[in-house]
């Protein structure tokens, strides 16, 4: 990655008024978390994604589907916030704020140090009832509850019904107060990052596109081309653990 390409997205950045941030799996991976897809693998490789992630599913076994949660949450625990992670909480000190929508279901963008995160797909560390009994959603906190781990998920402490990972499922609508806020920063924001985003997704594919149609400036960090490349104004063909520190430096000599 050229010094001209690192300047210029910095000067971009530096210029707006309300820079925003869309990050997908291409970010946690960066930290070692693999996707879900590749989550598929050993003893979990017979399964089809529908068979584990989905509403059906989880009432047809739940215990088939918490046992992936968990080994998943396993494989998540040392992961750390990378270098972009952390460069991206460093522009918000510098922007004075960069609300970061994300499709990762980790808390590494928190752990980095961004502070207005929203999670358009749950986190993967919360629980809650599955039919939601106090409202939607209605988080459990298994960390102090006793129950036969070898029979599965435990039950909601209200109303019996199992307790299930809080991410969204294929088939399941996102939760409407992060839908509602990640729409309203994307139609009002004047730049935004697109990092590591397969850009196939919606509606978080969805984001740029909202934001173009605003006259918002679209820098992609992505290694690789996404579906979101042809609208891109300039594209950073590289890691953002390896591009956002740059940016960063460069940001802090302006």
């Amino acid at each position: 990655m050229n010094d001209e390409l690192i300047q210029r997205a910095a000067a971009q950045i530096q210029a707006s008024k309300r820079p925003c941030v869309l990050t997908g799996a291409g970010v946690s991976k960066e930290s070692d978390i693999p996707t879900f897809r590749d989550a598929l693998d050993g003893l979990w490789a017979q399964y089809d994604p529908r068979q584990l992630a989905t509403p059906t599913a989880f009432a047809r076994d739940p215990k088939l589907v918490w046992d992936f949660y968990e080994m998943r949450r396993a494989r998540m625990r040392p992961a750390k916030p990378n270098p972009g992670h952390v460069a991206l909480a460093g522009i918000e000190r510098l922007k004075g704020r960069l609300p970061v929508i994300t499709q990762n279901v980790d808390d590494l963008h928190e752990r980095g140090g961004s502070t207005q995160v929203i999670h358009l797909h749950g986190l993967i560390a919360h629980n809650k009832c599955s039919r939601d009994c106090q409202g939607n959603p209605t988080l459990i906190d298994v960390s102090q509850m006793e129950w036969d781990r070898a029979s599965g998920p435990p039950p909601c402490p209200h109303c019996g019904a199992p307790v299930r990972p809080d991410v969204v499922w294929f088939g399941e609508m996102l939760p409407r107060e992060p839908l509602e806020r990640a729409y309203n920063t994307a139609s009002q924001c004047d730049l935004m990052l697109v990092i590591g985003t397969s850009g196939i997704i919606t509606p978080a594919a969805d984001m740029p596109l909202i934001a173009k149609r605003s006259g918002a400036t679209l820098i992609e960090i992505n290694p690789h081309a996404s579906e979101l490349t042809p609208v891109m104004d300039m594209w950073l063909e590289a890691p953002s653990g390896e591009v956002l520190p740059r940016i960063l430096a460069a940001m802090e000599r302006l």
